[in-house]
């Protein structure tokens, strides 16, 4: 098993489009199994024997498992379609590597962690010999993970080739026999894993040793916000919360754990002034909501790092310099008699550029055109700079390699020694072990009992992770 590394722009995901036939390369060629493939033909990989599972899932959910698998193989609409003989290959496909799956579900009604195993079950089907798994843990359990790793050891043992991309340095030494590494679109280094460590391969990523940002101990205050019972309403196939109580303390960073889907995205919502209480109680520094809206949380000191940078972080026509404005351009710094003061504007503009490293050709470049770890220094320099009394940090480090995430740990950590209140909210269970001072974990709308930094392991924040343990709060 191969695992590749590499920052943000670095060029995996280039490389692995290029082996797989969705883009054709300027120069060289494709060879696999001693023939050289066609360029930009993914029919020619696939007929290869070369699959691969994106990190976004590629699935119809109106269709059922056997459905997705079989799709592209044979005219599922055909009389001739064998579909038992299809059900009975799947099954024994599935019991073969441990991808527990009923072939008759609708992928609509799957688990993350199901879903994920008919994605590989669709190569697997097509008679896959290299496989292609692109940050295949970004949504999954510590039980999912360790299920998938043992999935993984056994096709490995049956004679498949894995290229494993990962920014999780410590999966990529538990799983991975052989690591390349990539540096602006060049092979840095390349390493057995048995040879090497986590300090090694970090600095081959970024070309300099990688100091993590140390965590000092947390000097709490006062609470700053605080849920009371609140529950919201259901938003179409969104989870709810139900009958959470929370208190966010300043200078503290509460970390909520959990799998994608389970209620971040109505807890983000109502912080962010997207969503309001159908039940129960909340206040913001002793006073009630009000009129609860974006502006009245902006205007509340809570400031948002969203979940997703392309979609709700950021405008991709719009350049840098309004992007970096777009949330407060209506404030006197920027705006002078009803007239926006874009000196004022791009003068702001520059500075975060400057301060938070961002890579780019100024405040004019469109900001589609930037990486996604340079994009998410935008957003948390737009996001601190009126220094906030509470951050909302929802997946601030997803997709971003550990370069970017020392950074963007490293400021979120010069928040909280400031005084601010940061929620973190992260499927990555080593960044909310690693930052978070206090730890709920989210499941079904409902909050767990906190804990401190320590108190829970591993296992045990899994298990309620995954709907398991004591009974949420």
């Amino acid at each position: 098993m191969v695992a590749l590394l590499g920052e943000n722009g670095a060029g995996k995901t280039t490389l692995m489009n290029i082996l797989f036939g969705h883009y054709v390369a300027d120069e060289g060629s494709v060879e696999a199994f001693g023939k050289e493939l066609p360029p930009g033909d993914p029919r020619a990989a696939l007929d290869a024997g070369i699959g691969m599972v994106h990190q976004h899932f590629t699935l119809a959910d109106n269709m059922t498992a056997l459905e997705n698998i079989a799709l592209g193989t044979e005219p599922l609409l055909s009389p001739r379609f064998r579909r038992q003989a299809a059900r009975d290959r799947i099954q024994k496909l599935s019991a073969d590597f441990g991808l527990e799956v009923h072939p008759d579900s609708l992928v609509s009604a799957l688990t993350v962690g199901e879903r994920q195993r008919v994605e590989i079950l669709k190569a697997l089907y097509r008679d896959a010999r290299i496989l292609i798994l692109d940050e295949p843990t970004a949504v999954l359990t510590p039980l999912e993970t360790d299920a998938l790793f043992a999935t993984l050891r056994k096709l490995v043992a049956e004679g498949l080739s894995i290229i494993f991309i990962s920014h999780k340095l410590n999966e990529v030494m538990a799983i991975s026999d052989r690591v390349i590494v990539l540096r602006a679109g060049k092979v840095a280094g390349e390493r057995r894993t048995a040879e090497t460590d986590r300090k090694e391969l970090a600095a081959l990523m970024v070309g300099q040793d990688l100091v993590p940002p140390p965590v000092a101990p947390a000097v709490t205050g006062p609470a700053l916000l605080i849920l009371e019972n609140v529950s919201t309403p259901r938003r179409g196939t969104g989870t709810p919360l139900t009958d959470i109580t929370l208190s966010l303390h300043s200078g503290e960073i509460t970390g909520v754990a959990g799998v994608s889907g389970n209620g971040q995205a109505a807890l983000a919502g109502l912080l962010s002034g997207l969503e309001t209480p159908q039940s129960g109680s909340m206040t913001v520094q002793g006073r009630g909501p009000g009129d609860w809206s974006p502006v009245a949380a902006l205007e509340a000191g809570i400031a948002r790092i969203p979940e997703d940078r392309h979609a709700v972080g950021a405008i991709a026509d719009m350049s840098v310099m309004e992007n970096v404005i777009s949330e407060r351009y209506r404030s006197p710094r920027f705006s002078k008699h009803g007239f926006m003061d874009w000196k004022a504007a791009r003068k702001f503009a520059e500075e975060i550029i400057r301060d938070y490293d961002v890579k780019c050709p100024g405040p004019d470049a469109r900001i589609r055109l930037l990486s996604g770890g340079n994009m998410q220094k935008l957003i948390l320099g737009r996001a601190l700079d009126p220094e906030p009394v509470i951050i909302l940090a929802n997946q601030p480090t997803r997709g971003l390699d550990v370069g970017a995430i020392a950074y963007v740990h490293g400021r979120l950590l010069e928040a909280r020694a400031r005084g601010a209140s940061v929620l973190l909210i992260s499927e990555d269970l080593d960044e909310i072990l690693t930052l978070a001072d206090r730890i709920v974990v989210i499941s079904g709308g409902r909050l767990s009992a906190p804990s401190a930094r320590g108190e829970r392991s591993v296992r045990e924040l899994g298990e309620l992770m995954a709907g398991h343990g004591e009974a949420a709060a």
